[in-house]
């Protein structure tokens, strides 16, 4: 009997010892997978939203507008070979501060809905809820990039603190009702484009610990 415990407690460390050192680049390369699904889940609700917004604030859902630009929205043209060649710190922190900007404006214009339902302009609409379930989702994605930064952190890598990104100021202008139920459909406009982006650097991000993502 006291063979067969010995055994039992030896194979339960192994297995223990298994767990503990899993290799590293395989534990980030799933954090990277779970990262690109969740982007590309919440940019099907993005454009799902969308056509609901255009649909109920601008009154038709294949509304249109790609001249338009908001200056608090992170640019989202790009140089390829920049793009390629950034640091994989540097493109975690990029993505943490550019989704902190598309919440701050979700943020904004949920607002800006829930007023106009008190005022009577928006009657039973569910667009408020739409967008706090996008900013979840946001959240949710910020949270494991702030994970994965913490990892490189702890690591040999060691890389530089980055300084944080003095979010830009509401640009001060005076709106028609028109001009801001547009802004609406501009941030889910950039943010479907981004999230595109997005997706991306969680590929190739996942590119260089191995195997990429299986979509």
């Amino acid at each position: 009997m006291a063979v067969w415990w010995q055994a039992l407690l030896l194979l339960c460390w192994a297995l223990n010892c298994v767990r503990s050192s899993a290799p590293a680049p395989l534990v980030q390369r799933n954090k990277y997978n779970n990262s690109f699904r969740l982007a590309r889940s919440t940019r099907t609700r993005v454009q799902q939203l969308q056509k609901k917004y255009t649909e109920q604030q601008l009154g038709n859902k294949h509304f249109e507008d790609r001249g338009r630009q908001l200056r608090e929205l992170p640019s989202l043209s790009t140089d390829f070979y920049s793009w390629l060649t950034l640091t994989d710190w540097d493109r975690l922190h990029a993505a943490f501060w550019d989704m902190q900007a598309y919440w701050n404006m979700l943020e904004r214009k949920r607002k800006q809905l829930e007023r106009q339902h008190i005022g009577g302009q928006a009657l039973h609409s569910t667009l408020p809820q739409s967008i706090k379930h996008i900013q979840l989702d946001l959240r949710d994605l910020m949270s494991q990039v702030s994970n994965q930064m913490s990892y490189m952190r702890s690591s040999w890598m060691k890389p530089t603190s980055p300084t944080a990104r003095a979010p830009l100021s509401p640009e001060n202008r005076s709106q028609t009702l028109w001009d801001s139920r547009v802004e609406g459909y501009v941030i889910l406009r950039d943010l479907d484009l981004y999230l595109t982006k997005l997706a991306r650097d969680f590929l190739l991000l996942a590119s260089k610990t191995g195997n990429p993502p299986v979509s």
